[in-house]
């Protein structure tokens, strides 16, 4: 059976805990995300997500992967399927690892596997690896914006 990996990651200004609320925070993903178009459901284990993604000039595809993962502040991870196990499946981690006081190296990364890996590789490799950049360069922007105006109601 084919697979294939990809890997992203960006550096944040910002606490894990603000990544995560930002993150975690599905109903939100319309306002800023350029890839993840939409969420439906909740960041906890065993959960059954509705989730709408769109690379920039692509189609929309829709899911409903399973929550394997969901660690506040750290990791969310989960599984999508097409039709049945062994055609195509990806499991999409997004994880948050601190790197100092208010700073984290954010990372989004899939593993696919199934016969139609080899098939859709070209397209993972340029159009969702463009997307997974587009959505940490706009949660980067998110998060580190939120940053700013809570510095400054507190100063």
């Amino acid at each position: 059976m084919a697979t294939h990996h990809l890997h992203t990651e960006i550096e944040i200004n910002a606490s894990a805990e603000r990544v995560w609320a930002v993150l975690s925070d599905f109903a939100s993903y319309p306002q800023w995300n350029p890839f993840i178009k939409s969420v439906a459901g909740t960041p906890q284990q065993g959960v059954r997500l509705q989730i709408a993604i769109q690379p920039s000039g692509g189609k929309v595809m829709r899911f409903s992967p399973i929550v394997l993962t969901a660690d506040a502040g750290r990791e969310l991870r989960w599984l999508g399927r097409f039709l049945f196990p062994g055609i195509f499946e990806g499991e999409h981690r997004f994880l948050i690892e601190p790197l100092g006081e208010g700073k984290v190296r954010f990372q989004q990364s899939e593993r696919f596997s199934g016969l139609l890996v080899s098939l859709l590789r070209s397209s993972l490799d340029r159009d969702t690896r463009r997307g997974f950049e587009e959505m940490n360069r706009a949660l980067k922007a998110r998060v580190e914006s939120a940053q700013e105006k809570a510095e400054e109601r507190q100063a």
